[in-house]
């Protein structure tokens, strides 16, 4: 650290250029053998066996440099290199970076003539990120020479496990002296205190729960349950959309529905068709909810600890006007006047049509739960009662109702569906349960009872589920057709700008956060200008990038070129990746199972994503 006062003490007082920085030159003398010095470029300075690099936040903002912290494993006394480990340690050094900003806040001046430490703020989910990982390091320690701008380096050090934290540093402008004190006297300080104070005993608790959260998440996998809900899980949310709701009913599982599992009592939801119903207000559409964040795993005080789902649920809605490209919507649309169904594209999709494409590509990305609420949906894609169905003799949707059995019993896909208007659903599905109240009971037989005097209609004839595309390199780029350099923007209302291309995600509700949105961008960038094929092979592609995310971190991604970016990234789904690509308008696709025949042995989609959870979980 006293190289880096060195460097900063050496800046121009009245107009720094903190380009010396992130340059970090010095003469390096060795420390044995030829003593010849060489001139190096370092930016990674040391204190206390913690090291500090410093590198722009994007190529305009010099005076706002991105700090990654490296903190040794040992001195944490943490054995455990996971996203989960990573996530505590990062909410327990958020405070202290809090604690900085409150010492030098100043009201009367903005951040850039005050000067300001940023730092990721997670919401209750454990995600990968870039602001809080683990990565094998090789220390550096050296012996500063003179006047601080040489060292002599010691001998090699075995590699080992640093904690890294990564957060930007707003300097104040013309205040250089406060810039030296926030760098290289508060900043140590802050970590020297995280370390000195780190709780382990609740850390220790919270790697507990983990540990009961990822056996549960394994037990679902093999058996034949897809949803797990713990009794006495905080399912409403507060205002804020996070935070457990105070005064809310706790969960509650209905008599006859125990189970038990790692030690936490519950009730798990088998695989099949399950309809939640009840009356307004009752509490389903938060079931539903909390069942489709049980994607995620939830830190400790959520309310939805143990709350599971099976990873490879998607949430399925109509979407109104999104862009579908060569899509097999046959099992649900028999005929279009204009068109096949059978390889469908639009521009502006129906809500009928928008809600088969998705239920189909949800498929096509081996998704094997629907996650449905009849207040998202297409009421005459959902639903056709027997009047409608024979007063009208000429209609070509399918409606839901008639393959949501062939769905579970074809293609192993489950469905859970809120249903609170409609009794349809009550003759089709495995089971109903009842919410009143908030509260939940199983109310099969008596559901089933009001069905026993139906007359059974012919049923639909057995559809084709399987479709295969990949994705022209036409279009497929961060660069405008019109504009000469890269085009990438994320905005917090749910927008991506990437290209010529302008994407709406809100309609992807499993990307719940600007961080992800970014990520999104960034990540189909990388797959843009990495790109050297004609015809794209989606999953092979998005396999090697997130086993290389895997490697070598989420922040390979990140490109500095582009200022209107969050520098914090959280690591998305891959099928929400496809989601994205699929919704783009302006490229081309080919259909596999009838353009190229020669090609179908190709690795689809959902075998990508198998193969990635199986890859995880051997780690």
């Amino acid at each position: 650290m006293k190289r880096l006062v060195y460097i900063l003490n050496h800046l121009n007082q009245s107009r720094p250029s903190y380009d010396a920085i992130y340059n970090g030159k010095m003469n390096l003398f060795p420390f044995s053998g030829d003593r010849t010095p060489r001139m190096i470029e370092e930016p990674t300075y040391w204190s206390g066996g913690v090291s500090y690099t410093f590198l722009p936040t994007n190529r305009f903002e010099k005076t706002k440099p991105t700090v990654i912290i490296a903190v040794p494993a040992e001195q944490l006394a943490i054995a455990r290199f996971d996203a989960a480990s990573a996530d505590f340690c990062l909410r327990a050094f958020v405070p202290y970076i809090d604690e900085l900003n409150s010492e030098i806040f100043n009201r009367s001046r903005s951040d850039k003539e005050n000067g300001r430490y940023e730092i990721f703020h997670p919401d209750s989910r454990i995600l990968v990120r870039n602001s809080s990982f683990w990565r094998m390091e090789s220390p550096c320690y050296y012996t500063l020479i003179g006047s601080c701008n040489a060292v002599e380096n010691k001998e090699a050090f075995s590699p080992k496990m640093y904690l890294h934290f990564m957060m930007c540093v707003q300097l104040p402008q013309a205040h250089l002296k406060k810039a030296i004190r926030m760098l290289t006297r508060m900043l140590p300080s802050a970590v020297l205190r995280f370390i000195a104070n780190f709780y382990r005993e609740r850390f220790e608790e919270n790697m507990a729960i983990m540990d009961k959260q990822l056996a549960i998440r394994a037990w679902l996998r093999g058996s034949e349950y897809c949803a797990f809900l713990a009794e006495g899980s905080i399912l409403p949310r507060a205002e804020d959309g996070i935070s457990p709701l105070p005064g809310a009913v706790p969960f509650q599982v209905p008599e006859g529905e125990e189970i038990e599992v790692a030690g936490v009592r519950g009730m798990g939801i088998r695989r099949g068709v399950t309809v939640i119903t009840g009356g307004g207000y009752s509490g389903k559409s938060t079931l539903l909810d909390a069942i489709s964040a049980g994607i995620y795993h939830h830190v400790l005080g959520d309310g939805r600890e143990f709350v599971l789902t099976d990873e490879q649920a998607v949430v399925i809605a109509a979407e109104d006007g999104r862009s579908v490209k060569r899509v097999r919507i046959s099992p649900f649309i028999g005929w279009l006047p204009h068109g096949s169904t059978d390889d469908f594209s639009t521009s502006h999709a129906s809500g009928s049509t928008s809600q088969a494409a998705n239920i189909m590509e949800a498929i096509e990305a081996g998704g094997r739960l629907l996650l449905i609420d009849e207040d998202r949906s297409a009421t005459n894609f959902m639903i056709r009662d027997d009047k409608m169905k024979r007063l009208i003799e000429k209609e070509p949707i399918t409606p839901f109702t008639d393959r949501v059995r062939e769905l579970w019993e074809s293609c192993g896909v489950s469905t859970i569906l809120v249903i609170g208007g409609s009794g349809e659903y009550l003759s089709v599905c495995d089971r109903v349960y009842l919410m009143e109240d908030y509260r939940i009971a199983n109310v099969t037989q008596r559901a089933h009872a009001l069905c026993d005097d139906e007359i059974s209609e012919k049923k639909a004839a057995p559809a084709c589920w399987h479709f295969e595309r990949q994705i022209s390199s036409e279009g497929f780029s961060s660069y405008p057709s019109d504009f000469g350099r890269e085009r990438l923007a994320v905005y917090d209302a749910g927008f991506i700008y990437l290209g010529d291309e302008r994407l709406d995600l809100r309609a992807i509700v499993s990307l719940e956060s600007y961080e992800q949105w970014t990520a999104v961008a960034l990540m189909l960038r990388y797959l843009e200008i990495h790109n050297a094929d004609e015809q794209i092979n989606l999953a092979g592609k998005c396999s090697a990038l997130y086993e290389k995310i895997e490697r070598e971190g989420l922040d390979t991604v990140y490109s500095g070129i582009f200022t209107e970016v969050s520098r914090f990234l959280e690591l998305p789904r891959m099928q929400d990746v496809f989601a994205c690509v699929w919704r783009m308008r302006k490229l081309s696709f080919f259909r596999l199972d009838k353009e190229n025949p020669g090609t179908e042995n190709e690795e689809s989609i959902s075998e990508n994503i198998t193969n990635l959870l199986q890859k995880r979980d051997d780690s």
